[in-house]
């Protein structure tokens, strides 16, 4: 199976869909760290909150750490759209290099923009060190359109479409709006390259930096889920998506994914819901084996 690396979609709260669990009481508690995508927060009962309920119930006495930016959830959900991705990078290095659960290693699990935030954090602090990731809808090579901005944010939503339509690549607008910093034009590559202030340098874009390509490869696994249910529109009709195969941070091997798939570290799963959408049972099969 291959991966569709290049996504053109952004976060909305995670969908839980009721089901039976799965109990197995042989564990290992490495802990676990959860970065919600845009639009969500930290401790939503219907998303994260959920999620980290579920994981503590199927692994008695994990630690799961749901990251928050910010001082309270208002403040994170706010973050996720206008927050510096860097800046939020480093504080949850330093977070993480805090927190004495975590000095052992721990897991880690990402949601849509997440995911990516998540993976920078794995190439630029290995310490503590991050031992499986788990990209659970993450648009690795970023993206070009926002359908998918969530309902009950449609002004900021609408506010921030506007400003990517317009401007993406402008000072302002990669300071000051996150999905400005993983918006990847490819009718634009020159501009993307010079101005993201994210994505472009994460995904060695302007070259090839040797640690990160290093620590990524520390990870035991890369595990990478995409929803095969999409809805979403391109912004322009001859542009199509490729695989992570086909692409050439692959074929380039900038960041070491060519040789971690070799590795049998890249692990390619799917799941037939919408974006961000999947059932209690599709999760415990496929994913909780990676955190026990």
């Amino acid at each position: 199976m291959t991966a569709t690396l290049l996504c053109f979609l952004l976060a909305a709260p995670v969908l839980l869909v009721a089901g039976s669990p799965v109990h197995d009481s042989n564990n290992k508690t490495v802990p676990l760290v959860l970065w919600h995508g845009m639009g969500d927060s930290c401790c939503n009962p219907l998303s994260m909150g959920a999620i980290k309920k579920m994981v503590e119930e199927e692994i008695p006495g994990i630690y799961v750490l749901s990251l928050m930016i910010g001082k309270n959830v208002v403040e994170d959900t706010e973050n996720g759209f206008f927050k510096d991705v860097n800046e939020q990078v480093s504080m949850v290095c330093t977070q993480l290099a805090k927190d004495p659960q975590l000095k052992g290693g721990y897991n880690a699990m990402g949601f849509s923009q997440g995911a990516q935030f998540l993976r920078a954090v794995a190439q630029r602090c290995p310490s503590p060190p991050m031992k499986n990731l788990i990209s659970v809808g993450g648009q690795h090579q970023g993206v070009y359109g926002l359908p998918r901005c969530p309902g009950e944010h449609s002004a900021i939503c609408d506010m921030i479409r506007k400003a990517l339509n317009s401007g993406a690549y402008s000072d302002l607008v990669q300071k000051h709006l996150v999905q400005a910093q993983y918006w990847h034009d490819p009718l634009n590559d020159d501009l993307y390259k010079k101005h993201s202030l994210f994505l472009a340098d994460i995904n060695q874009e302007r070259g090839v930096n040797e640690t990160y390509k290093k620590n990524l490869q520390l990870l035991e696994k890369f595990v990478m889920v995409k929803f095969l249910v999409i809805t979403f529109n391109l912004l322009h009709s001859s542009l199509q998506t490729e695989t992570l195969q086909e692409s050439v941070l692959y074929k380039e091997d900038r960041l070491g994914l060519a040789a971690m798939d070799k590795a049998k570290k890249l692990v390619f799963l799917a799941s037939k819901g919408d974006h961000l959408q999947f059932t209690n049972e599709w999760f415990n099969a496929n994913l909780l084996p990676y955190l026990r």
